[in-house]
């Protein structure tokens, strides 16, 4: 059973959204070829309290999607080299979004969420866009049972500047 994540399932709480990823299916159609992987690790940003997200300092330019409506792809350019994919979370308004740090593609691991941006080349064009079909890039459920045991959660990486902030529990991943 293949079914293409709405709206309403990225319209919820972050943490939820986070941990209801593991397992989905991440799904690229460009260039004639369609990729499937396994989303295997992701992290939370919570709202503009949470230190260790963009719009902690509040709306600019570069942030104005997370912002906007659940479920559109918040892309950007990082290390002046590499670009981050997210999925935006919660209600309009409320910044919210989950970078998707690791996937798996026919058993093997793509580690990182630069390697896997590269991997399925997507880059600013997909920012802003729904996550359907119709973008090229989406979510699909297909299926896959994860147990709570196969779910683990520890600090997110890369964010030591956020304080507190960076010791929350908001990086999931599959053991």
């Amino acid at each position: 059973m293949k079914r293409v994540l709405t709206q309403k399932f990225f319209n919820r709480p972050t943490l939820q959204v986070a941990k209801g990823l593991l397992g989905k299916s991440l799904i690229r159609r460009a260039r004639g070829r369609t990729i499937a992987v396994l989303i295997s690790e992701v992290e939370a940003y919570d709202g503009p309290h949470d230190k260790a997200s963009h719009a902690h300092r509040g709306r600019t330019p570069r942030n104005e999607v997370v912002f906007g409506e659940a479920g559109r792809w918040y892309v950007y350019f990082t290390y002046g080299m590499h670009w981050m994919l997210n999925i935006v979370t919660g209600p309009k308004g409320y910044p919210a979004a989950i970078l998707i740090r690791c996937a798996i593609h026919e058993g093997k691991p793509i580690f990182g969420p630069a390697r896997l941006t590269k991997y399925l080349k997507i880059d600013k064009r997909l920012n802003g866009k729904s996550a359907n079909k119709n973008s090229g890039l989406w979510i699909e459920d297909r299926g896959v049972k994860i147990k709570p045991s196969q779910v683990r959660r520890g600090k997110r990486i890369g964010v030591d500047y956020a304080g507190e902030w960076s010791k929350k529990l908001y990086n999931f991943s599959l053991e």
